[in-house]
This record gives C-alpha cells, sequence and structure tokens, in this order.
C-alpha cells in the first residue's frame, strides 16, 4: 500500500498537464459589452414643487403611512402564488448554475464489482480441463475531466450565471409589480369608498328635495313635472350608489387575491387622509433606469445569450478529455486492499468534428439570432422604462393641476347650490335649476375624488418605473 500516494501523484501530474493545456487554451465567442445608449441624459419633465431632499426608502408604500395598506403588501410578498413561482424558478436557476460550475471540476467516484465464473468443458486447445471456479473482485478510484481548451465550460458557466441573475431579477420585478398592482387597488377602493360617501350625501340632498317637492305639490305650489324630475334623480343617485358599492367589492376580491387571501373584508377609511408621497427632484438622471429589475433581467438575458454563441461555435473544435482509474484487484474480499494486484490507468482522448453537415454553422447561427433578439429586447426593455418615467412624472403633474380645479369647483358648486336652495325655497327660481347645481355638486365631488385617486396612483407608478425609489442626485 505505500505505493498508491506515488501512484496517485502521477494522475495529480496528468492533472497539471492539463491545467495547463487549460490555461494556455481560448475562450470562443465574443466577450459582453453593454449596450450603448441613445437616451437622454435625463428626463426633461419636472414635478413643480419637488420635495425630494433624500434616497426614498425601497419600501416606498409606507409612505402613505397606512398601517393597513403596510399588512396587505407584507400579506402579498408572503402569499402571492406568482412570486412564489418567480422564487421556485430562481432556486431552479442558482441549481443550474452550480451544475454548470461544477464542469470546471474534474468527477472523481468510488466503484465497486465483484464477480463469479466457472469454466468447465473442452478448452480452445481442445483440451478437457474438467471445470474450474474462480472469483473476481475490484475496487477503485475513477476521474474524468474535459480539458475547457476553447471555453466551451467556461462559456456556460458564464451563461448559466447571466440566467441566475436574470431569474433573481424576474423576481424583483414580479415582486415590485405586485406591490404596484396591490397599492393602486387599494387606492382605487378607498376612491370607491369616499364615491360613495358621497354618494350618500347626494342621496339624502335628494331625499330632501323629494320631499320638499312632495309638499308644495299639495301646497299647489310645485308641478308634477318638478316631482318626476326628484324621483328620476332620487333614482340615479341610488344608481351612483351601486355602482361604487360593486366596484369597491370587485377591488376588495382582487386584493384578496393579490394577497392569497380569499374572502378578506377590508374596513373602511379616508382617502383624503392618504398623504402624497415625495416627488422626485427636478431633472431625475436616465441612469436610474438601471436599477429597474426588468432592465437589469432583460441585460442578463443579454449576457446570458452572448456567451450562449461561444458555447456554439466551440462544436467545431475537438474535445479533450482526461479519465483515470486507481485501484485493486483480488480474489478474495479479504484482501482486496491488502494484495499486490493493483490497477493504474490515466488516459487522454481526443474527439474531432469532421462532417456534420453544417449541424454547428446552424446551431452558432441560431445562437447569433438569438444574441440579437435579446440585444433587440434589452434597448427596448431600456426605452420602455425611460417612456414610463417620463409618462409617471407628466401624469403627477397634470393629475395635480387636475385635482386643484376640481378642488375649486367642488367650493363653488357649493356656493351654487345654497343659493339655489335659498332661491327655490323663496319661490324666486324653478326645481330644475336646483336640479342642476345639486348634479353639478355631485359631478365636481366624484371628479375631485377620481383625481385625487388619479395623482395617488400617478405616484405609485413613478415609484415602478423607478424600481422602487430614487436617490437625488
Amino acid at each position: 500500500m505505500t505505493q498508491h500516494p506515488a501512484k496517485l501523484l502521477k494522475i495529480g501530474r496528468i492533472s497539471t498537464l492539463t491545467a495547463a493545456l487549460l490555461l494556455a487554451g481560448c475562450t470562443l465567442g465574443p466577450d459582453y459589452v453593454r449596450p450603448s445608449s441613445t437616451l437622454p441624459e435625463q428626463h426633461k419633465e419636472a414635478v413643480a414643487e419637488a420635495r425630494a431632499t433624500a434616497p426614498v426608502n425601497p419600501e416606498w408604500w409606507t409612505l402613505f403611512n397606512d398601517p393597513t395598506l403596510d399588512q396587505l403588501v407584507a400579506l402579498t410578498l408572503a402569499n402571492n402564488q406568482d412570486l412564489q413561482a418567480a422564487v421556485a424558478r430562481l432556486e431552479a436557476s442558482e441549481a443550474a448554475a452550480r451544475e454548470a460550475g461544477a464542469e470546471l471540476y474534474p468527477a472523481i467516484g468510488l466503484s465497486a464489482n465483484g464477480s463469479r465464473n466457472q469454466i468447465s468443458g473442452d478448452t480452445f486447445s481442445g483440451r478437457n480441463t474438467g471445470s474450474a471456479t474462480y472469483n473476481n473482485r475490484r475496487a477503485g478510484l475513477s476521474l474524468s475531466y474535459e480539458v475547457d481548451l476553447w471555453g466551451r465550460i467556461r462559456r456556460s458557466n458564464e451563461a448559466a450565471r447571466a440566467e441566475a441573475l436574470a431569474s433573481r431579477f424576474g423576481r424583483d420585478s414580479i415582486r415590485l409589480t405586485l406591490i404596484g398592482q396591490l397599492v393602486t387597488e387599494y387606492l382605487s377602493l378607498r376612491s370607491n369608498e369616499a364615491q360613495l360617501e358621497v354618494t350618500r350625501q347626494t342621496l339624502e340632498t335628494r331625499q330632501q328635495s323629494l320631499k320638499i317637492v312632495q309638499a308644495r305639490l299639495d301646497a299647489g305650489a310645485a308641478s308634477a313635472l318638478d316631482l318626476a324630475q326628484a324621483e328620476s334623480q332620487l333614482n340615479a343617485a341610488q344608481g351612483q350608489w351601486s355602482q361604487f358599492k360593486r366596484l369597491r367589492a370587485l377591488s376588495e376580491n382582487q386584493i384578496g387575491l393579490l394577497s392569497g387571501q380569499p374572502g378578506l373584508k377590508i374596513a373602511t377609511a379616508s382617502l383624503e387622509q392618504l398623504p402624497l408621497p415625495p416627488t422626485p427632484p427636478l431633472g431625475l438622471p436616465s441612469s436610474l433606469l438601471e436599477a429597474r429589475p426588468d432592465v437589469r433581467q432583460a441585460e442578463e438575458q443579454l449576457i446570458a445569450a452572448n456567451a450562449r454563441i461561444g458555447v456554439a461555435k466551440s462544436a467545431y473544435f475537438p474535445t479533450i478529455g482526461l479519465t483515470g482509474l486507481y485501484g485493486s484487484e483480488s480474489a478474495a474480499l479479504t484482501n482486496l486492499f491488502s494484495g499486490s494486484a493493483s490497477i493504474l490507468n490515466a488516459a487522454l482522448g481526443l474527439s474531432m468534428p469532421i462532417f456534420d453537415a453544417g449541424r454547428t454553422g446552424a446551431r452558432v447561427d441560431q445562437a447569433s439570432a438569438a444574441q440579437a433578439q435579446s440585444l433587440a429586447n434589452y434597448r427596448k426593455t431600456v426605452q420602455t422604462a425611460f417612456r414610463e418615467v417620463s409618462d409617471a412624472i407628466v401624469n403627477l403633474q397634470e393629475f395635480a393641476n387636475e385635482e386643484a380645479a376640481f378642488a375649486a369647483q367642488v367650493a363653488s358648486a357649493k356656493r351654487a347650490l345654497s343659493l339655489a336652495q335659498a332661491r327655490y325655497q323663496s319661490g324666486y327660481s324653478g326645481f330644475s335649476d336646483l336640479l342642476d347645481t345639486q348634479r353639478t355638486l355631485n359631478t365636481a365631488q366624484l371628479l375631485f375624488l377620481a383625481s385625487r385617486k388619479n395623482r395617488l396612483a400617478a405616484s405609485v407608478d413613478l415609484f415602478k418605473a423607478l424600481g422602487g425609489g430614487w436617490s437625488p442626485a
């Protein structure tokens, strides 16, 4: 047994030679270089009265200061099935990356076998020797290793690692999208609640108007037309009530689906109490888009596709493999490792492609086309991200202006309604004038709430478009 280390050293010397060949080899295919950007350095849009003076917390939804919303986001991150599937895909891609990385190292195995053989009858010499029985026992360590002269394994490993990172950013992208969907749906629910409250107040007003008209009709001071108009407007308000109640229920159901809580019930709250998150500073640099998970995912997919070209090209060149075996052989199991019979085998094998009818060339073309497709997808993702940020900034600004205009309209409509009620009760104007002012106020209030919700939703879109936040330049 004292000779065994020396024999193993021989295999080690071959491995050293192989390593030297590996270092002398080349890596086929193009090295990755990030594509140049055609985007402007900054977004031209600016939000008036920007208040951002510090980096935004990545948990940007907490800026709404709503404990219910925070709880719903936590439930979504813990229970959403789309996110769970993304996590599983990430685990699979990380395992594939580990598998690809393992090819860089030799594979060592343990083998053992035993046999019992019996020979009887005439031998090949024609002599009858009777019968003979013998046993054979064998055990040893085997080694196999592919010499990566052309970089096939290194490119495969590069592609696998990039795909694993792409899966990680894909998970992050789904996470960001889910949170954005949840927050937007939550804002819709609160908006529907506020519109229900406005409709409730409108119902009370129109019920009172109906009573007044009925009393005036009984006194001969109003017409049947006035009564019919009052009843029509009351029915319209009841229809509004049913509509907003339905929309709130649908939003609640969607939130239950996103958070993995079917049948979820959410207590009512005020939309107007939700604070506006900070707005971004002037002149946001376009380089912020690099933080978006979908942009980073697209780039990693491009890196993987780029590496696959080298993998495909390596098929043009020979494959060199190293195999080795060291073990012992004996007729008896008891002296398998103490006997004098030992086995040592080391070999280099070469496989050289000669003719494959264009298969390798076709695979290289496929890999090159896939890389071109990934490049186009990356550039489109970056351009789309830039547009989404610009759109969100514009929407945030204009919805703020819209909200201010509707707030002024609500104030004016309330004053007009007060005057119309006084004139109608005094007999200076007809019931139709009162109805017009009531409709105007109702419409203005609903439009104000819608613009408020849209303004809050635009801030959510901006957070999503920027990948979850920003840092001041």
